[in-house]
């Protein structure tokens, strides 16, 4: 049986991935532009947590148009237009496409693309930046990807969790699709608007209280988006999440327009106020938030 897994956009998600995955001994493929290729075919991928540096040789190639068991898409959503150039089709006819992107809006490109055998996935409890091609540095470091899919049966599914729970990966299984992707995007919104405003981490936004107070407002009206798509989030369940992270911790949206890279910001927030204009919920605060990060 094909185990292959293959990683489009082998970045901090997907290189940390990939090295999990090959130090597994899941034959790995990745996916990605020419001068990355040449460089990860010399010197690989390495990990870096905890003090420990972790070292894989993954399959370099720049498209993918051999079968594969399971794809990872780790692009972030400005790149992922041009990034399904890479991909044949034909590839994942019999196999899994999982995308781990923040959003909503990818959903309907990857099927349109690669077919009926999609998975909505999220990735939480991990935060790494990549330094150079090859090396990734981990600063949270025990991934958690909930997935769930209308295209694949329960025995699919599972298939796929061991793949990932075989690289130490833990897998959730969720409820639905909506339900998945609306999980964390009712938090991440908001967090990665007011980070992106403001240059705060975490621990800064939570002990100040008029931004916890305009954070529990934008993530109540992210709730009220998403119940109105069928999707019932509490707030104070986020709440309890959020106090849970790291002080330190920062979105990619925020470190990304810090560094003045393209960011998915519009990807993360302007999916729900889209979202909110078609179901006809407003969300003045994260709106505001929104302009306040340079969001159109």
């Amino acid at each position: 049986m094909n185990r292959t897994v293959a990683v489009l956009g082998p970045g901090a998600v997907g290189g940390a991935l990939a090295v999990r995955l090959c130090l597994a001994h899941v034959p790995t493929i990745c996916i990605c532009r020419t001068e990355t290729a040449t460089a990860m075919q010399y010197a690989g991928l390495t990990l870096e947590f905890h003090g420990k540096t972790l070292a894989a040789h993954p399959r370099v190639v720049d498209r993918l148009e051999e079968p594969v068991s399971l794809l990872l898409v780790t692009v972030k959503a400005p790149a992922l237009e041009e990034a399904l150039d890479r991909i044949d089709p034909a590839s994942v006819t019999h196999g899994a496409v999982l995308p781990l992107l923040n959003g909503l809006e990818h959903m309907e490109p990857l099927r349109s693309h690669l077919g009926p055998r999609l998975i909505a996935g999220s990735l939480s409890h991990f935060q790494a930046y990549r330094v150079g091609r090859v090396q990734i540095v981990e600063t949270i470091a025990s991934p958690i990807v909930t997935m769930a899919s209308e295209d694949l049966d329960q025995d699919e599914l599972e298939d796929v969790a061991a793949l990932l729970r075989n690289a130490r990966v833990e897998v959730r299984i969720g409820q639905s699709e909506k339900r998945v992707l609306w999980h964390k995007l009712v938090r991440i919104a908001p967090l990665a608007a007011a980070m992106s405003a403001t240059g705060r981490s975490i621990g800064q936004l939570r002990d100040d209280s008029e931004w916890r107070r305009r954070l529990e407002e934008a993530i109540g009206e992210a709730c009220a988006v998403a119940e109105a798509d069928g999707v019932q989030l509490r707030v104070a369940s986020q709440w309890a999440i959020i106090d849970q992270l790291p002080d330190d911790l920062t979105t990619s949206a925020a470190r990304d327009i810090a560094a003045g890279r393209r960011s998915e910001l519009d990807a993360i927030v302007g999916a729900v106020l889209r979202a909110g204009e078609r179901l006809g919920v407003q969300c003045p605060t994260l709106a505001g938030l929104a302009a306040n990060a340079g969001l159109q």
